[in-house]
């Protein structure tokens, strides 16, 4: 008798990891399709908001520039950017056909040696946008504390954000969290490998944006008092 308990008690043993293994496969099955579902949400449910037409485009003060590196590192070399090449174009674009009067640059000054706000304002420039008309949040370290700091330091209402389509939808499922309703002006994509690898990582960061805004309640890194935009009058 005692060598049958024995026997029971090993074959119990032995079911218990098939069991785990099973469990396991169940929950990254079903993390992986809310992490799909999100990004299916988040693709499909802004593109009304997106303008591509630069006609079709409704006319507000502001536009706010999503920032990126204007340089990207690659197999130790350095190539341009057509991310922000393009997104740069589209904002002046936006602003000779007069369909805003000022523009508000956001992104990463993390340290002295990296300032994308002053490169796309001196890009900007170049391109045609007088100088004082060209605003700088230095505090856009990510999407969602540009979005943030729209409102609650520029005090943004209805401005339009410039980026890539997969990126603006973001931005605006971001936004519409917040409260707030602005619109978006698509800029050119990138049809290349590297635009592949971006759409791979715009999934996982589509999923970080659900959890910062519904989950975990993410505020910006920096907040600072109220500052005044500048625009044509």
């Amino acid at each position: 008798m005692k060598r049958k308990a024995g026997k029971k008690i090993a074959k119990k043993k032995g079911s218990f990891v098939p069991s785990l293994l099973i469990m396991s496969g169940i929950v990254i099955i079903a993390f992986l399709v809310l992490i799909i579902s999100i990004d299916l949400y988040i693709g499909s449910q802004f593109n009304q908001y997106i303008y591509s037409d630069i006609n079709q485009v409704p006319n507000r003060k502001i536009a706010l520039v999503l920032g990126t590196s204007k340089y990207v590192n690659h197999s130790e070399k350095t190539y341009y950017n057509a991310y922000y090449a393009y997104r740069v174009k589209a904002t002046a674009k936006l602003y000779q056909a007069g369909k805003i009067d000022g523009i508000l640059v956001s992104g990463d000054n993390s340290t002295q040696f990296y300032d994308e706000p002053s490169q796309m304002t001196q890009d900007l420039i170049e391109l045609g946008v007088p100088s004082q008309y060209i605003n700088q949040d230095y505090a856009g370290f990510r999407t969602l504390d540009s979005i943030v700091r729209a409102k609650k330091v520029f005090g943004l209402e209805d401005y339009i954000i410039v980026s890539q389509t997969f990126h603006c939808q973001r931005a605006l499922y971001i936004a519409q969290s917040k409260g707030q309703n602005p619109i978006a002006f698509s800029a050119s994509d990138v049809q290349s490998f590297a635009g592949i690898k971006t759409r791979l990582r715009e999934v996982l960061a589509r999923f970080k944006a659900f959890l910062d805004c519904k989950i975990l309640k993410t505020s910006p890194k920096f907040l600072g008092e109220s500052e005044t935009i500048n625009y044509r009058r």
